[in-house]
């Protein structure tokens, strides 16, 4: 955590100074914002969160609860959501409360006594390999606790507007705030009274049945699936040997998946209330705890639950639709999107996958930094038009794949041919279920692949794989992605051509290389820097600009390291000594950052977005083409020669 550059810190580092609409923010709701947001789930928090990091933004989210939500139904969290937390600074935090799947555990029918189940298969979770990050259960409740507090103590001190419920809104044809929202205070001295908000934007994250897609004329397009489940977080005594394991379970009177919960004893059981009738209604919701807690002692034979308490239950039939865009403009209407759908507003599907909140804060994700983007002024209203273009995509690929875990999961005993089969699914799938298959297609904000084999490890539009390297300036082994914060960024990592270096005993780095000659033009003026950086922010203040070296840390004098990667920034102009890397110890061997992402040893730019997915691949030399890149998503700004640094 770096802290101090605006001058001497003697309280929590994570609370930034407020600045801009986090400066005297009202705390009644305005009658104008810039960004009105519906909804306080997933989605909604993370984009409040992005956006509190965007203080000349003003920024309001609305939410009829009349508190925070104590008691969420989510509760899965994937390793992609969890690098998300490392993002915005509580990962560590939130891991150390919540429960690590460790394994995942199958179960099924004996042989010998079919009415028995017996494990199967005992399978290490997916996590392990493919990430640095793990595999969580933790309740929805915290995740949005922990969203709150990035958003209030970000320098636009973005707060909910509690007890306060979306009824209606109206697009105008012009003027600065063209959305008209019609909200009604549901608590509090206001109760009941109705106001309008005058919107730039605003963002439905509210839920399954969205008022806000409702209003924009939006379809959900798919149908509920002839299933149900009962679903119950329980405290209990029982002689299950895997009660503390993930486990999935199927045997001949149904089917359990079985999630351990945070605190060592609570858990989530998804129990198998089988098919639908056309006819029912949805009469199926109306099952008892009583019938549900039977039906699982029942699946589990010989096992038992003595269910001591039940915190939370429900039933649902389990439901996969899309909606069929993300925003309120269809095709050739000539404008860019005002409204848009966020989480279970577009998407909705089972939770047996793990993927409806992970899916949701991606969600707002990518949309947060491109609203900060385009009303700070950085860049055109026409990237906003990215952002459906890039989720929906993903969004039906979850919904296939969710069709055909919950079509697996749902199956009688007599449909399955191969006891494995089920946990060769899991681990076979597992890029997907974590987070890490989502792959955005060329665009204004994604290149096409044609520098791809220069960074083989890094593929174009799909997030940022960290490796561990060396920081020089203190010899401490770090993730290089972890130092990139949600805070509206860009990333731009310069690996070094083998020519290049800062050496004590050697050629310096002012020695002719691509590196230098590349480092040299980033402070021109024609450089991206210069601009599109506003005038007199920092040097840094749109680029994070790093270099990674092939050398070891110690045969690299960081004195002689381009002035590019050692920026001087705040107003004290200190100098930012953590922009400059090396390969790991084991540099040379198969283990350093070069060998282990295919870098070339030429050297290779990569761009990464503040979302933390590769926007482009370039060579040292191919400074016209990064630039011209960089211009399709931003705007020239005034002659930046007040940039610090």
């Amino acid at each position: 955590m770096q802290f101090h550059h605006h001058g001497y810190v003697s309280g929590e580092p994570r609370i930034q100074d407020a600045a801009g609409t986090g400066i005297d923010r009202p705390v009644e709701l305005p009658d104008e914002s810039d960004v009105l947001i519906v909804g306080s789930g997933p989605a909604g928090m993370l984009l409040a969160a992005q956006l509190s990091q965007f203080p000349d933004v003003t920024t309001r989210i609305i939410e009829r609860r009349d508190g925070r939500l104590v008691l969420g139904q989510a509760d899965g969290i994937q390793p992609r959501s969890v690098e998300t937390f490392q993002a915005f600074g509580f990962a560590e935090r939130i891991i150390a409360e919540a429960y690590n799947i460790a394994y995942m555990n199958f179960w099924g029918p004996d042989p010998e006594n079919p009415r028995n189940i017996i494990r199967t298969a005992r399978t290490e979770d997916y996590a392990f390999k493919i990430s640095e990050f793990p595999h969580l259960i933790v309740n929805q409740a915290r995740v949005l606790d922990y969203f709150a507090e990035a958003a209030a103590y970000g320098p636009g001190r973005i707060v909910p507007d509690y007890g306060v419920e979306f009824v209606g809104l109206t697009v105008l044809e012009e003027g600065e705030y063209p959305v008209e929202v019609r909200v009604r205070h549901t608590s509090g001295p206001r109760a009941g009274h109705e106001q309008t908000v005058r919107a730039k934007y605003v963002v439905g994250c509210d839920g399954a049945r969205s008022g806000v897609r409702e209003a924009i004329g939006r379809r959900h397009v798919g149908q509920f699936a002839s299933h149900a489940w009962g679903v119950m977080d329980v405290l209990v005594n029982t002689d299950f040997p895997d009660w503390r394991t993930k486990c999935a379970i199927n045997s001949a009177a149904g089917n359990i998946l079985h999630i351990p919960r945070e605190g060592g004893y609570l858990s989530r059981m998804y129990i198998d209330l089988g098919e639908v009738p056309e006819n029912d209604e949805h009469r199926v919701r109306q099952t008892p705890i009583d019938e549900i807690i039977r039906r699982a002692n029942e699946i589990l034979h010989p096992y038992t639950l003595d269910v001591k308490q039940v915190a939370w239950h429900s039933v649902y039939e389990v439901g996969h639709r899309v909606t069929d865009k993300f925003d309120d403009v269809d095709v050739d209407q000539g404008h860019d999107p005002r409204i848009f759908l966020a989480g279970d507003a577009c998407h909705t599907h089972s939770a047996k996958a793990g993927q409806g909140m992970n899916v949701s804060m991606q969600d707002g994700f990518n949309l947060g930094w491109k609203l900060g983007h385009v009303l700070s002024g950085l860049s055109s209203a026409s990237l906003l038009s990215t952002y459906s273009a890039e989720r929906q995509p993903v969004a039906q690929q979850l919904i296939d794949f969710d069709r055909e875990w919950s079509a697996l999961m749902a199956r009688k005993p007599e449909e399955i041919s191969d006891p494995q089969d089920l946990a060769t699914y899991y681990l076979a799938t597992a890029e997907f279920p974590s987070g890490f298959m989502t792959q955005y297609g060329p665009s204004m904000i994604v290149t096409d692949a044609a520098h791809q084999a220069l960074a083989e490890g890094f593929p174009l539009g799909k997030r940022f794989k960290s490796v561990e390297v060396v920081r020089v300036c203190d010899g401490n082994v770090v993730h290089l992605g972890h130092h990139a914060k949600a805070d509206g960024r860009w990333r731009i990592y310069a690996f070094a051509d083998t020519a290049a270096g800062a050496f004590a005993d050697a050629a310096g780095a002012g020695e002719p290389s691509a590196l230098s000659r590349w480092a040299e033009w980033m402070l021109s003026p024609e450089a991206p820097i210069a601009r599109f950086t506003p005038a007199g922010s920092d040097v840094d203040a749109v680029f994070d600009v790093k270099v990674i070296y092939q050398q070891r840390f110690e045969d690299v004098d960081i004195a002689r390291v381009p002035e590019v990667f050692l920026p001087k920034t705040g107003p004290l102009g200190l100098t930012d000594w953590e922009k400059v890397y090396a390969a790991a110890p084991s540099a040379w061997s198969e283990a350093d950052i070069f060998a282990e992402r295919g870098l070339s040893r030429d050297g290779v730019v990569v761009v990464v977005r503040p979302d933390q997915y590769v926007a482009g691949i370039f060579p040292l030399e191919a400074t016209d083409e990064l630039s011209a890149f960089l211009a399709q998503t931003f705007l020239p700004q005034h002659a930046s020669a007040a940039v610090a640094g």
